[in-house]
């Protein structure tokens, strides 16, 4: 059974940091590209932030230099670091993994950034 389970959301100040982490099991872990996404009321899920299983990275413009995607395959983890929160980085975070047509997601964690 694979099981991605996010955790490391939670209320921050604008300016803050926060880091996320997605634990997988049931896969290679290895093997898999993997992701962050996130979705707000009303809006679509969109990308985040990606990582290769080779270790290459990919962040979506609005989060570049602010964001950073890695993972430790000892740990089967991903992880997303995340400074200078704003506003608009609020929403619900999502974990994916990716491998040939294998997709799974993990059940999101909220991330909410206010004063």
């Amino acid at each position: 059974q694979v099981q991605l389970v996010e955790s490391g959301g939670g209320l921050v100040q604008p300016g803050g940091s926060l880091r996320l982490s997605c634990a997988a099991s049931g896969i290679i872990f290895s093997d898999y590209a993997m992701g962050w996404y996130r979705q707000s009321p009303g809006k679509q899920r969109e990308l985040v932030a990606t990582i290769t299983s080779g270790g290459s990275t990919n962040h979506a413009d609005s989060v570049k230099g602010r964001f950073t995607i890695s993972r430790v395959n000892a740990k089967n983890t991903v992880y997303l670091q995340m400074n200078s929160l704003k506003s608009e980085d609020t929403a619900v975070y999502y974990c994916k993994a990716v491998w040939l047509s294998h997709i799974y997601w993990g059940q999101g964690t909220q991330v909410t950034v206010s004063s």
